[in-house]
């Protein structure tokens, strides 16, 4: 499984058989966040808890000697991370990040950045989670992990008229 949000805005009907919630909520309306760093889910795989995605990142995420801020490479992480993790929610349910650790190995550079995200267990209330980035050519480039908490949002109330 594949795409891009255009292509699946193209085909709505479609992409809901095939993604699980929280991907069809990407397609639907991504974070600016995740728009910014330029992410492109590319497969999920409910039953294994993974997910692969790519950055598309630009010299907007750069510092100044042109590698990608790493602040930015923690936020490449904690999405494909976030996605992983939250493949098995349902509508109206969340997975805020608890605690995050990232480890930089090689510098990131503008270009496309493939993300992985895999769950190492879940409980009834907290997830844990490991994710990498590589360089197209297979460079490591950081590797995260992460703690996240499961939430369900309460439905606002319509108005009483």
């Amino acid at each position: 499984m594949s795409g891009t949000v255009e292509e699946a805005a193209d085909n709505k009907a479609e992409t809901a058989k095939i993604w699980p919630p929280n991907i069809q909520a990407v397609f639907k309306r991504m974070a600016p966040a995740s728009r910014y760093l330029g992410l492109e889910i590319i497969a999920a795989d409910q039953t294994a808890r993974t997910v692969e995605v790519a950055f598309n990142a630009g010299p907007e995420l750069c510092n100044m000697w042109g590698g990608i801020q790493g602040g930015m490479v923690a936020a490449m992480l904690d999405d494909v991370m976030s996605l992983a993790v939250g493949l098995d929610l349902e509508w109206g349910q969340i997975s805020p990040t608890l605690e995050l650790k990232v480890s930089m190995l090689n510098a990131a550079r503008p270009g496309r950045i493939i993300g992985r995200g895999r769950v190492i267990k879940r409980g009834k209330s907290v997830g844990f989670i490991e994710g990498e980035l590589l360089a197209e050519d297979g460079t490591l480039l950081a590797t995260g992990s992460s703690t996240a908490t499961f939430v369900t949002l309460k439905r606002k109330e319509e108005p009483a008229e």
